[in-house]
């Protein structure tokens, strides 16, 4: 009798120690860092727009319980607490959170300081088409939501749709997509350049000077694009700069200006990039019918 006593407790503890190990993941992030998870995250903190979105879209928008100043999509986020913006956040008010896991950008200052306070950190960061695939597997294999492949394929589509809708007059616009009235480009290689080479665009900032170049304003007057992308954020007076108004597009009227909303989708890769192909798309196809 009591070497059965002994043996179910032993049984017990040994499908315990399986159904943990089953749990339990690996994850290599964007540094090269291994970091050990004992089960998917329940409590998540993300510090980049784009990483709450794709959170959001592999269904896991309950498990936030924090995020960036930023971030403001979907709409059900808006009422989490911020914890300060994505570079340099308030340590504090995240480890109050008391989070399983922290998503955030290479480029913030606080990993170290995080990881020394004991809290899991993940570093992801897309930049390009091939980026947010590689991202939203690797959070769907953290968050064990199984929706990635889902995810991706609607965005694919949605871009290859946003394509074919435009009529062959917007084929080879040359454009020239502003970032901010640095003025900051987004150039070829960019995921916003990716975008437009895929609606059949030209861009004028070659992949040669990086994704997100500053340029010399007399850059833009040479190149003399058929079409100019920009935010009602940095289009203020863009007519008036030194030799601007004899730019193609400034003197046919041929220039998008993107809303405060808009401008959110068009610049982070991740999600709602589908949304961004349509919003361009929209753009080449009003001003690419007049020429």
């Amino acid at each position: 009798m009591s070497a059965r006593k002994i043996r179910i407790p032993l049984a017990a503890f040994g499908l315990a120690l399986f159904a943990l190990a089953a749990h339990a993941l690996d994850v290599v992030d964007e540094r090269g860092v291994t970091v050990s998870l004992r089960e998917p995250p329940r409590r998540i903190v993300t510090l980049l727009p784009s990483l709450t979105e794709s959170v959001c879209a592999l269904g896991a928008c309950d498990r936030l319980v924090g995020i960036d100043r930023y971030s403001n999509s979907p709409e059900q986020v808006k009422a989490l607490p911020q914890v300060g913006g994505g570079l340099d956040p308030n340590v504090e008010a995240i480890v109050a959170l008391k989070p399983d896991a922290v998503l955030l950008a290479k480029s913030s200052r606080v990993t170290q300081r995080l990881e020394a306070l004991g809290v899991k950190v993940l570093v992801l960061e897309p930049k390009s088409h091939a980026d947010v695939r590689r991202v939203l597997d690797k959070l769907d294999q953290v968050l064990g939501t199984h929706e990635a492949p889902r995810v991706w394929r609607v965005i694919d589509a949605s871009v290859s749709a946003a394509a074919q809708s435009l009529p062959a007059s917007a084929k080879g616009l040359r454009v020239y997509f502003e970032v901010n009235s640095a003025p900051y480009a987004a150039g070829e290689s960019s995921f916003i350049g990716e975008t437009l080479t895929r609606l059949g665009a030209k861009n004028i900032v070659p992949a040669s000077l990086g994704p997100f170049p500053k340029l010399n304003p007399e850059y833009v007057v040479r190149a003399n694009p058929d079409l100019i992308m920009v935010s009602v954020r940095s289009a203020q007076g863009l007519e008036q700069r030194p030799g601007w108004a004899g730019i193609r597009a400034v003197r046919e009227g041929r220039i998008c200006r993107f809303s405060a909303e808009q401008s959110d989708v068009l610049v982070r890769p991740g999600p709602r990039m589908d949304e961004a192909a349509r919003l361009m798309a929209q753009c080449l196809g009003d001003k690419g019918g007049r020429r």
